[in-house]
């Protein structure tokens, strides 16, 4: 009798984690997201405060831009003063919700999916660092860096 309990609670799991998987709102095309994950208005300084944020992105831990006026830029990422003239909105978005998808071993965090994470704090559970709108203007004000040269 035991082990139909048992069975009937691991059935209950089971369910239960295929519920918490949601499909996402985006669509991953090639090596990026086309559709913006939500309309925005274009504010680059709302950006580039996002970028810094230790409250959001804080993308400044890992990452540096020249034009950026920000203390102790990181150098474990790439720099990213430029990333506009290489990379479109499209791809600039996907690395921002979820890196991974481009490269498995990497060390970035997905800022937007919140699927398959397991270090997760439980009151975070679900939750994504970034919303919809913050991805959206760090990939304006990303987008917006660009090589004067070019």
């Amino acid at each position: 009798m035991r082990w139909m309990a048992g069975l009937g609670y691991c059935l209950l799991l089971s369910c239960a984690q295929v519920k918490n998987t949601h499909s996402p709102d985006y669509l991953v095309q090639d090596d990026g997201i086309q559709q913006p994950l939500i309309e925005v208005e274009t504010k680059l300084d709302e950006g580039a405060r996002l970028f810094s944020s230790r409250e959001a992105g804080h993308c400044v831990l890992c990452h540096q831009i020249d034009s950026l006026d920000a203390p102790f830029q990181g150098n474990l990422g790439p720099d990213l003063s430029t990333v506009g003239s290489r990379l479109s909105p499209a791809q600039l978005r996907l690395r921002i919700v979820d890196a991974s998808r481009l490269n498995p071993g990497t060390i970035m965090p997905p800022y937007y999916r919140t699927a398959g994470l397991t270090q997760v704090a439980v009151e975070s559970k679900n939750t994504p660092v970034l919303n919809r709108r913050q991805v959206e203007q760090l990939v304006n004000y990303l987008a917006a860096l660009q090589d004067e040269k070019k």
